[in-house]
């Protein structure tokens, strides 16, 4: 990527080295003030640094003209003043741009390119002075901050490159699992607000690149502003830039565009037809946006296209078209889109092509066997869930090949032996397919291999780790998630020459101990050994094994019953994992740093003294379903400022919650205490700017009132502070928190109305606008069910896009933490672990209330569950409960109801759970083929009713009503959603945790 993103910019380098073979005129000896101007640029870079001594060499020469000085030029007319001046790629260091280079102002050629000026601003002033420059090349220099108006004011420049180069590795190439890195260490240092005053002037703009310079203030703007100032460009290079919207129409006007780079943006729309008729248009590299429609396939016939590349666009599709003989197509890419259909066998036509990437799942058929043609091929990726057969022997044919890449298809068998012939493959991706069989011994043959991904096949037979000390190359090795059986091998602990290998994931390999091959892979810095079946003790050495530490060290899912060591591990670990085994003592932390931690579901039983200290770069920590004791230690305040989730749910601790939890959640998203045993009251000075989305202190023993500081925490999405020991009346303030969705008070000593007796509707002091869970029950609320608080219930009546995802936090690489609730459903008391944005519920149950039911709680259809039941509720069930038409469970137990059901009720078609027991309702229960689904349990303790399912037969004779459904629709529970995979995406999924409880009775406080 990086050689075709530089190649436009080396083009543009001929005129300086045209220049280079020009015989010189006599000319006039470099003016003093130029060199003046050019050795005060110099002694502003660190001498110490980079390729300083060979950049000046000449420089220190006494006597010297400036003009014969290496990288620069004077100009043709023997007047003395520096034209050109190149310092590209010398790695020099400085800790900001020098304003004596604003001296030279006969500069025509400037190109300081692949230095570092230390994330120093632009200067705001200096670059207007340089009128006569035509190329401006500050690529790859470490500047932050806004590009000055100066540049914007060059208008003879021709050429203007302000991009940060950019290298994206996948070094497991699962989607959840991708880990990418990029050559800056900030993305938009650079900004531009507005695209249109910057090339207002730069009307003979040629060449545009601006990779990683952020343009997110322009909107859709940026487009027409390229095609209304800049009419002559010819290169649009705008990666990375948080460019959104379509490509615009008037881009069509810029008949000279030969390259548009666009990648890494948020542009959407269709892919527009008229870059077919660009005629002179050679790449089109549109990857990872979000365009959509069909794609024209006009543009993949376009004959003088060498480079196109869909990748990551989802919502494109298409067919891949008969290609003619005439094209020039050397990459196409089209994986990861919605393209479909089947592979034209006309795709040998493309004699040019080198690199083929067809990794998209709608491909089916057969592969063509005139791919094999295609000689030239370095790079062949395919997949396609309906691809059907097995590895076409023509592989093998394609001897150039460097990557081929099987991935998430349906080929299946054995792989041939022939793949030995394949000797210039460096990476060799083979993996979510159904491959079966013996790895094939030839693969160790092909010693040019860098990277092996074999995971997620049906692989079998034993596999000895020292074998691949043959592959003296290798780096990145994953045979994970197969029918393999993994050991070390016999030249585990010799004396050999092991390859550098960095990333290692064996997950699911039936490993039975801790491999010994570890010892002697220095470099490794991903480690994955999650879902074996290794015991005992982690070794000593483990954590001493890599000389840089890890980004990643998965233990997790196995069955370690100690880590070996002391707590304070002498390791960095990135991302750490050791969740699912049965490891007792103190928690381990790696003394040099974390980012993730999770030690969930085991047997830790403290926390390490000043833990906390080693927490300052620490996103993520987990350790819940432990048996962790004493109080929390407040010296967990230190490490407050970055932490954004802490779960220690599931543990036996006690005492309070330090205040700072709270208080300071400056950057803490998720706070998770539930099932401890901690007492006394919620911190409550939360102060603005808090950033907390979730707090979950169930099943504790806090006292006191709910904090009205929480109004501050803006971003709240769930509070659930059940089973707890708050004495305070409804929180009507809570309205105010505009994210809020789940809100669980129930099992307190909550008690009063839910609104004042004064509400007068006037104000919407209790609207809660996205509310979808409301659990109140086993309180002491009384009074009227207020008609008025179900009105203002919007989120429950009106439909919305979320679907059945899933109400959860990403976190640094990739992991996935889900929100969980303790609610009652359909009579039982569950534990959700993943809350479906779909799910609505309400529940008053085992309270005070009197009076008749709401009707205008018929008006609120996206209900799923309602449960009314163990109050003083009096009157009819409204017959408007029949337009509830998403409801799954109804329970109005143990109430004071009276008159009959309403026969409104039997076409609730998913209804699936009802209780109407032990009221004072009478007549004949409605009859129909769903009704009779229910047990007398549903109706028992009416004395008035009468007929099935009940033994008392109605004594007036009365032809039975039966009813019909309008859809033959199956019921669907929206609980049965078992989301499977999105775990922490690393290499483990969550499951859905259903406790399951009576709650036939009205719990105490």
């Amino acid at each position: 990527m990086r050689a075709a993103y530089r190649l436009t910019a080396m083009l543009a380098m001929l005129p300086i080295l045209l220049l280079d073979t020009q015989p010189m005129a006599a000319a006039v000896p470099c003016l003093p003030g130029q060199a003046s101007a050019l050795l005060q640029l110099q002694r502003s870079f660190d001498a110490t640094v980079g390729d300083y001594s060979a950049a000046f060499r000449s420089w220190a020469a006494a006597g010297t003209d400036c003009c014969s000085w290496e990288g620069v030029r004077c100009g043709g007319g023997g007047d003395g003043r520096v034209t050109s001046l190149d310092l590209r790629g010398r790695e020099l260091q400085a800790a900001s741009l020098d304003a004596a280079l604003f001296g030279l102002t006969s500069l025509e050629y400037l190109d300081i390119s692949r230095n570092n000026f230390s994330m120093s601003m632009l200067p705001s002033t200096g670059f207007e002075k340089l009128t006569e420059l035509t190329h401006l090349d500050l690529s790859d220099t470490n500047f932050a901050g806004r590009v000055p108006a100066g540049i914007g004011r060059l208008t003879r420049l021709s050429y203007l490159d302000l991009s940060t180069a950019f290298g994206e590795d996948e070094m497991d190439e699962d989607e959840e699992n991708g880990v990418m890195y990029y050559s800056s260490d900030e993305i938009s240092q650079l900004w531009v607000p507005s695209l249109e005053t910057l090339l207002t002037n730069l009307t003979r703009l040629e060449v545009l690149r601006l990779g990683m310079v952020n343009l997110s203030s322009n909107g859709e703007r940026w487009c027409d502003a390229m095609a209304r100032f800049s009419p002559n460009l010819q290169v649009i290079s705008m990666p990375y830039c948080s460019l959104s919207g379509p490509i615009c129409r008037s881009l069509s006007s810029l008949r000279s565009l030969s390259v548009i780079e666009l990648h890494f943006n948020q542009l959407s729309g269709p892919v527009p037809e008229f870059l077919a008729v660009l005629s002179n248009l050679t790449v089109l590299q549109l990857s990872n946006n979000m365009f959509e429609g069909v794609f024209p396939p006009i543009i993949l016939q376009h004959e003088k296209l060498t480079t196109i590349n869909l990748t990551k666009n989802l919502g494109i599709s298409g067919n891949l078209p008969n290609f003619s003989a005439d094209s020039n197509l050397q990459s196409l890419s089209v994986s990861k889109t919605n393209f479909s259909g089947t592979i034209p066998s006309s795709i040998s036509n493309l004699k040019s092509l080198k690199e083929l990437d067809i990794g998209v799942s709608g491909l089916s058929g057969v592969l063509p066997s005139s791919i094999g043609k295609l000689k030239s091929l370095s790079l062949l990726e395919v997949s396609g869930l309906e691809l059907v057969g097995s590895m076409p022997s023509w592989i093998s044919n394609l001897t150039s090949l460097t990557v081929l890449k099987f991935f998430s298809c349906g080929l299946s068998g054995p792989i041939p032996a022939s793949i030995g012939n394949l000797t210039k493959l460096t990476k060799l991706a083979l993996y979510n397919c159904h491959f079966s069989g013996e790895i094939p011994p030839q693969i160790l043959t092909l010693t040019h291999l860098q990277s092996l991904l074999l995971h997620s096949n049906n692989f079998v037979g034993t596999v000895e780790l020292a074998s691949y000390s043959k592959m003296q190359n290798l780096s990145v090795l994953n045979l994970s998630n197969n029918k393999l059986v993994v050991m070390d091998g016999e030249n585990s602990s010799s004396v050999v020459s092991y390859p550098s290998i960095s990333f290692l994931r064996l997950a699911s390999c039936s490993i039975s101990s801790f491999p010994n091959i570890l010892r002697h892979l220095h470099e490794i810095a991903f480690l994955d050994l999650s879902y074996n079946q290794i015991q005992g003790a982690i070794p000593q050495w483990a954590w001493k094994t890599s000389t840089q530490g890890f980004a990643l060290f998965n233990l997790s899912h196995n069955k370690f019953t100690s880590i070996g060591s002391h707590p304070l591990l002498p390791v960095y670990i990135e991302f750490f994992d050791l969740s699912f085994n049965n490891i007792e003592g103190a928690i381990p932390i790696p003394k040099e740093g974390s980012v993730t931690l999770d030690y969930s579901n085991n047997r830790f039983s403290s926390l390490p003294l000043n833990f906390s200290t080693y927490l300052t770069k620490t996103v993520f920590f987990k350790a819940s379903n432990n048996s962790i004791s004493g109080n929390i230690p407040p010296s967990i305040c230190d490490g407050i400022k970055s932490l954004q989730l802490i779960d220690l749910s599931n543990n036996n601790l006690t005492g309070l919650i330090p205040s700072c939890l709270m208080e300071d959640a400056d950057a803490l998203q998720v706070l998770s205490l539930k099932e401890n045993h901690l007492t006394g009251e919620l911190p409550d000075n939360i102060k603005e700017g808090c950033a907390l989305s979730a707090l979950d202190f169930s099943g504790n023993s806090i006292q006191g009132q709910l904090p009205r500081s929480l109004v501050a925490c803006r971003n709240l999405e769930i509070l659930d502070i059940g089973n707890n020991k708050i004495s305070d009346s409804f929180p009507c303030w809570m309205s105010k928190l505009p994210q809020l969705q789940v809100l669980v008070l129930k099992s307190n000593r909550f008690i009063g109305q839910i609104l004042d007796p004064s509400y007068s509707g006037d104000t919407n002091n209790c609207q809660f606008t996205k509310l979808r869970i409301a659990d109140i029950a086993s309180n002491n609320f009384s009074g009227m069910l207020p008609e008025e608080w179900f009105k203002m219930l919007k989120s429950m009546m009106n439909s919305s896009d979320n679907g059945t995802s899933v109400m959860e936090n990403q976190y640094y690489h990739g992991q996935t933490y889900q929100f969980t609730a303790a609610v009652t459903y359909k009579g039982n008391n569950m534990t959700i672990s993943k809350i479906l944005t779909s799910l609505v519920l309400i529940d008053v149950s085992n309270n005070e209330f009197q009076g008749s039911i709401p009707s205008n709680i018929g008006e609120l259809t996206l209900l799923h569950g309602l449960n009314m039941s163990h109050n003083m509720l009096t009157g009819p069930i409204p017959t408007q409960f029949g337009n509830l038409n998403n409801l799954e469970s109804l329970d109005l137990s143990s109430n004071k109801l009276s008159g009959e059901i309403p026969q409104e009720l039997p076409s609730l078609n998913f209804l699936a759970t009802l209780n109407l027991s032990y009221n004072m309702l009478a007549g004949r229960i409605p009859q129909s083929s769903h009704f009779s689904t229910f047990s007398n349990a549903s109706f028992e303790g009416n004395i008035g009713l009468c007929g099935p399912p009940l033994s008392k037969q109605c004594s007036y004779p009365t032809e039975p009503n039966i009813m019909t459904h309008a859809s033959e629709k199956e019921p669907i529970d929206v609980l049965l959603f078992l989301f499977a995979g999105l775990g922490f995406g690393v290499c483990f999924g969550i499951t859905i945790l259903v406790i399951w409880g009576s709650n036939n009775s009205k719990q105490q406080t």
